[in-house]
């Protein structure tokens, strides 16, 4: 008791000074992430001590030592307010390098603070402090292990709540719940992963989908995997829904009940009623939802889309929303969830969401673009000797599979360091051709480098990104690092440059930090580059990460100060 009381007086004594180097409007909240078991709280000052360790945790039958955050799967939620400074202390007590990426956090001019290893940060072995401002951001986002596959068990969620006295622009709910959309291996990820690398194919897929870390009762052995949410009729609640599978797009719905979507990637949207949501892996959606059914119990359920022909975990996740005073014992009724391979229901989920566009929210859409950028996205096969087929399956950019550097590429161009990256990403693909008619099987070899597009402070840029059919058309969620972005046209088929362009929506698109590009189409953003660094930009469907399908823009800096990278913290970890 002695040491705990004067380890908290140490530390008041410590924060105080610290919280005194800061301007007083900002609150500061400081968290300590030891990828680990335990967490302690100073309540006062808001201080979380978090450690990165290794936890047996039992799922469908199977126990198995994974990578935690405080010993939780999901890990612990960030609280913070619009406007605060955060400090994230993490302790790497695991086997694994480590690191974590703020998912929508802009960090602007701090991309030593973004997380992605090899990108803006070589990874953490053993302790390091992220230490961010959240300005202008609000909602829910996530934070998750940017490293291999570790975000299979290393996330959990973000929640900025507005600036103290501005409410909602949604009724206020009644209380809010977080709903973490997962995936499950009875085996060991990595191990899966590097066999399947071995063999250049790709690693079986997840034997559950789970929410909150739990697959529910239509899972073996998971009647206490289950996660239940009590409401009470008549009230409303909030649902911040969160993606942090790792390869799947899942539709969500809830028996007998609407939805009413007000905010996508931490940015408010036009409210619209649904009775099911897509959300791919990396989208954050919040929802309003009212008890308004008969009281009884009701199941929460997702599945993937499978508009492709490519292996998903097609099994159905299941949780439980129950009405004050119903007894367990009563069965839960399954909501109607779309077929698997519906993509109507998919486009027209996403030709709905609509920024909100009000004089508090504006949708500042670039009107003027200054850069037109087009990206092929495409699945490819290249040589491997020691490969089951003698070719190692992989994924490109422009038909550049993306070749992870040794040291951070932030690092590289914050202090000029030469042979690390090249600059010449191509603006357009080396080849035209029918990207998404007939499927193409030969012909199938990619470009290899690390490759980077520059763009100048505070240009505008338009970005096409195309699916093609090199060996399938898939659909993929793109998440562009340090911005959001407008998502201002999308299409089945091929991108038409004199018609399409012409249909874009400029007044109220959706914003956000990470867009489904559909299957055998495409879809257009516009952003400014007004934050400089090194910003990654990647598929996250983390099989295709790995298969190579990333670039990175740097962004040069403005001409003052303030418009410039801020210098790296003093405890930027070493490669």
């Amino acid at each position: 008791m002695q040491l705990d009381s004067y380890l908290r007086s140490f530390f008041l004594i410590f924060c105080f000074a610290w919280f005194l180097t800061f301007p007083a409007e900002a609150a500061v909240k400081k968290y300590q992430f030891d990828v680990d078991l335990h967490i302690t709280l100073l309540a006062h000052l808001f201080f979380f001590w978090v450690q990165i360790k290794v936890k047996n945790v039992s799922r469908l039958c199977h126990a198995k030592p994974i990578v935690t955050v405080n010993g939780r799967f999901p890990g612990p939620t960030i609280y913070v307010r619009e406007g605060d400074r955060v400090l994230v202390n993490v302790t790497n007590y695991a086997q694994s390098n480590m690191s974590i990426h703020w998912h929508g956090l802009k960090q602007f001019r701090n991309g030593w603070a973004d997380g992605p290893a090899y990108i803006t940060q070589c990874p953490i072995k053993t302790g390091h402090t992220y230490v961010f401002n959240v300005s202008g951001q609000r909602g829910t986002l996530w934070w998750h292990a940017h490293i291999l596959w570790l975000r299979a068990t290393v996330h959990g969620a973000i929640v900025i709540t507005p600036k103290e006295g501005t409410p909602f622009p949604f009724p206020q709910p009644h209380r809010e719940t977080k709903i973490i959309l997962g995936e499950w291996w009875n085996s060991d990820v990595e191990t899966l992963v590097s066999q399947a690398n071995k063999l250049g194919l790709p690693p079986s897929t997840s034997d559950a989908h789970t929410i909150n870390g739990k697959p529910g009762p239509l899972f073996p052995c998971s009647h206490k995997h289950t996660f239940a949410m009590e409401v009470e009729a008549g009230k409303t609640y909030l649902l911040r829904i969160i993606n942090a599978a790792l390869n799947d797009e899942l539709f969500f719905s809830i028996a007998g009940h609407n939805m009413t979507v007000v905010e996508i990637d931490a940015v408010y949207t036009k409210p619209f009623t649904t009775r099911v949501i897509l959300i791919a892996p990396g989208q954050t959606t919040n929802v309003l939802v009212k008890a308004d059914q008969p009281p009884s119990r009701y199941f929460m359920a997702a599945r993937p889309i499978m508009d492709a022909p490519v292996p998903v975990d097609n099994k159905t996740v299941t949780a439980i929303l129950q009405y004050k005073g119903i007894p367990n014992t009563v069965l839960p009724s399954m909501p109607k969830l779309p077929a698997p391979n519906n993509t109507n229901v998919a486009l027209s989920y996403s030709n709905r969401l609509k920024s909100l566009n009000t004089p508090q929210f504006p949708a500042k859409v670039p009107l003027k673009v200054d850069r037109h950028l087009f990206y092929t996205i495409g699945l490819g096969a290249n040589p491997c000797s020691t490969c089951q087929n003698g070719t190692q399956l992989t994924a490109s950019l422009n038909n550049i599979t993306f070749v992870m550097p040794k040291i951070g590429l932030l690092q590289a161009h914050y202090f000029n360091i030469k042979g690390v990256f090249r600059t010449d990403f191509p603006d357009r693909p080396p080849v035209q051709f029918n990207y998404t008619g007939v499927q193409l099987t030969k012909n199938l070899g990619t470009s290899l480098g690390t490759r980077l597009s520059k763009v100048a402070f505070n240009s505008t840029i338009e970005l096409v990104l195309q699916g093609t059919n090199l060996l399938t058309v898939e659909s993929h969620p793109f998440h562009l690092h340090g911005f959001n972005f407008y998502v201002v046209g999308s299409g089945v088929g091929n991108f038409d440059p004199s018609e399409d362009p012409g249909k874009f929506n400029i007044v109220d698109p959706p914003e956000r930090n990470t867009v489904g590009v559909p299957t055998g189409g495409w879809t257009a953003i516009r952003f400014r580059a007004d934050n400089p660094g090194v910003w990654f930009m990647h598929c996250h469907l983390e099989l295709h990460t790995m298969w190579g399908l990333k670039m990175a823009f740097v962004v040069e800096n403005g001409k003052s100060p303030e418009e410039s990278i801020i210098p790296p913290p003093k405890d930027l970890p070493p490669c």
